[in-house]
């Protein structure tokens, strides 16, 4: 057996993971974008290539564990190079997987726009949606057995931990578990991630906040007002750079509960919350939201009683929705003319695209405007410059490239933590804990080098009798 790592080694972006057997079958899990300054080694797995930049020679199967770009974002280049096999996943990612590639694909491959509508009839037509807690099998013969399980990873609506049954003749069997991206405890909407009680000999362990602790979601809501209404006490437009997928929707559930108990509070000088307007700016959001909403079986307790007392979570009366682009530069040219209050939350999360881009260059300039950063920014990406300019007093002399241009930072910009998708240094550690025993090896990828370095010894201090590697 041999694993192969073609992406989120050198960062968090572009995860993509082989497991190759001995009889020169394998296996994928995941197959994402490379983002911000984070490349693959040769710098061939862009956005704008059809190459994947790994051969699929025996490649029998994809297995996704959730539905962020930087998890499926190649997998429009798979296909397009000749990929075959079928694409398995949770059922809610079978749903939401063909939005966001349709999204993805309407940028990557602009200048084979003609690509676009087969490439994504060939992908329906892969997708095998599985339960969670099911072994399903993908391939047993005299040669070997592979068996896959998906179990809830609480990251986004549909997310899943991997664990892979890999039997072998004249071998001992061998479990290995992919983690994917798990998410943090006491997430808006969603249960808990599962724990890995099935046990791995190899566990593959994401490493995001390897070096950090969250803020205590418990009264993150109350953080979130409190920093919204320091930002509306200049009446201006707060901006909140979010994933339009999972990200949006939890900052729509906390807002529809802020709204629900503050209606006649002020959020600022003359303005009640109540009369706030909330826009969601991008039509992918929209679309998720709406998917999220089709969804709720997966929802939580908490979230399944607010919709069984008439409450509409992710559809209240304040939430405004912004459609065709036309309508996105009205408001765009609206909020900087007239700095009118509002909250606008646009992808992407890193401000690195999408419709944050137009928002940020005509108010970023204005200091009665406010940003709120509430994400991962990775190194490279405009959202990163922002961050470093966070709880500051506007400097004259900082700038921010956007989309070619120049542009001055004079709002002010906030960070809010507790609001990561991603568990932290001692959630990952609980997880881990809950293996019945220590893994036999433990690979550490998609987090930066500090955050690696710093799991990874107190990993080793915790378990000396497991190999921790950190691959790339």
């Amino acid at each position: 057996m041999e694993l192969l790592h073609h992406g989120a080694t050198r960062g968090v972006t572009g995860s993509c993971h082989q497991l190759l057997a001995d009889c020169g079958r394998s296996v994928l899990v995941d197959c994402g974008l490379f983002q911000g300054a984070e490349t693959s080694s040769d710098g061939s797995a862009g956005a704008g290539r059809l190459d994947v930049g790994f051969a699929l020679q025996g490649v029998q199967a994809l297995v996704l564990t959730h539905v962020h770009i930087d998890h499926v974002g190649r997998v429009p280049q798979l296909v397009a190079a000749g990929f075959e096999g079928p694409i398995l996943c949770s059922q809610a990612s079978a749903e939401l997987l063909p939005l966001v590639l349709e999204d993805a694909m309407e940028i990557g491959f602009a200048a084979e726009r003609h690509l676009v509508a087969p490439l994504l009839a060939r992908l329906r037509q892969r997708l095998q949606p599985l339960h969670y807690g099911r072994w399903h099998t993908l391939w047993d013969d005299a040669r070997g057995q592979l068996m896959v399980r998906l179990q809830p990873a609480g990251h986004i609506l549909g997310s899943a931990f991997v664990e892979l049954d890999l039997r072998e003749p004249g071998r001992t069997s061998q479990r290995i578990v992919f983690s994917g991206d798990l998410g943090a405890t006491d997430t808006p909407l969603l249960p808990d991630p599962a724990l890995p009680r099935g046990g791995a000999d190899v566990l593959v362990l994401e490493s995001t906040y390897g070096n950090r602790l969250h803020d205590d979601r418990r009264q993150r809501r109350q953080r979130l007002q409190a920093v919204i209404e320091r930002a509306l006490a200049n009446r201006g437009t707060v901006l909140i750079p979010a994933f339009s997928i999972g990200r949006t929707q939890e900052l729509l559930y906390e807002l529809e509960d802020i709204v629900h108990t503050q209606r006649q509070q002020p959020a600022a000088p003359g303005l009640a919350w109540g009369d706030l307007a909330v826009v969601v700016d991008s039509p992918l959001a929209a679309d998720f939201t709406r998917g999220y909403a089709r969804l709720k079986a997966y929802w939580d307790d908490e979230a399944r009683a607010q919709l069984a007392a008439g409450r509409h979570p992710l559809d209240f009366s304040q939430l405004q929705t912004v459609g065709p682009h036309d309508q996105h530069l009205q408001v765009v040219n609206h909020l900087a003319r007239t700095g009118e209050p509002a909250i606008v939350i646009a992808a992407s999360g890193m401000c690195a695209g999408g419709r944050i881009v137009n928002y940020l260059k005509a108010l970023l300039p204005d200091a009665r405007h406010d940003v709120l950063l509430c994400g991962y920014q990775a190194v490279g990406t405009p959202g990163r410059r922002l961050q470093e300019q966070a709880g500051r007093a506007p400097d004259p002399s900082a700038r921010v490239d956007l989309d070619g241009q120049t542009v001055p930072i004079r709002a002010h910009v906030h960070l809010l933590g507790g609001y990561s998708a991603h568990a932290d240094q001692a959630q990952l550690l609980a997880w881990v804990a809950g293996l019945p025993r220590p893994p036999r090896q433990l690979r550490l990828v998609h987090g930066d080098a500090t955050a690696k370095a710093m799991l990874a010894g107190l990993l080793r201090q915790r378990y000396p009798g497991t190999e921790v590697l950190i691959p790339g």
